[in-house]
This record gives structure tokens, sequence and C-alpha cells, in this order.
């Protein structure tokens, strides 16, 4: 049974820093593309970061520069580093596994999705 176990979240101030992990089980985590995702009260899931099995990367425009998207495949776990971040942030955030060797930025070619963990940015 597949897992992912999103955690890190919490309340940070603006411009602060947080890290994000999410750590997966039941599948073969190195060949797998994962993906993290957002979502914020009355809008739509949108695409944060991904990172291939390869390790290349790819990221939201609004997330450029100041998020990081990363692997330890040793330890089955992607990260998601937050920095400078703002109170549009405020999320819930989902970690999300593809099975593909490719990097996706929509959700519906994602297999496998976490609960996800609460990112609040105050002002």
């Amino acid at each position: 049974q597949v897992q992912l176990v999103e955690s890190g979240g919490g309340l940070v101030q603006a411009g602060g820093s947080l890290r994000l992990a999410c750590a997966a089980s039941g599948l073969t985590f190195s060949r797998y593309s994962m993906g993290w995702f957002r979502q914020a009260p009355g809008k739509r899931r949108e695409f944060v970061s991904a990172i291939a099995s390869s390790g290349g990367t790819v990221h939201a425009d609004s997330v450029k520069g100041r998020f990081t998207i990363s692997r330890d495949n040793a330890k089955s776990t992607t990260y998601l580093q937050m920095n400078s971040v703002k109170p549009e942030d405020t999320a819930v955030y989902y970690c999300a596994a593809d099975r593909t060797l490719f990097l996706h930025t929509s959700g519906d070619r994602y297999d496998y999705w976490g609960q996800g963990t609460q990112v609040t940015v105050s002002s």
C-alpha cells in the first residue's frame, strides 16, 4: 500500500522559511517523479514544484527563486524548501507521486497523493 506523509507545515511570518517533507512508502521511490501542489481556501489546487527521478526540476512562476524541491532516494523522501514566504503562500500543501519518468505540472498525471500539511504565512 502506497503512503505519502507530509510534515513540516505550520505558522511562519512573511519573509521567513519553512521546509516541508514528504515520506513515501510502498513504492520504489527512486523510479517516481514527485510533485508538490497547494490549495488555498476557495481556490483551485495549483502546481508548485516537481522533481523527476533523474533530479530535474520545475517550479511554478509564483515560487521560482524562492522555493526549492529536492529528494533523498535513500530516505524515500522529497522536500520543499520555502524561503521568503508570502501571505499568498498560505495553503494546504500536498505531495504527489507520478510513476512516469517525466515532469508533470498537472495533478491529473499523478498516481498517489498525501493528506496534506497546512502552511500559514502571517503578514
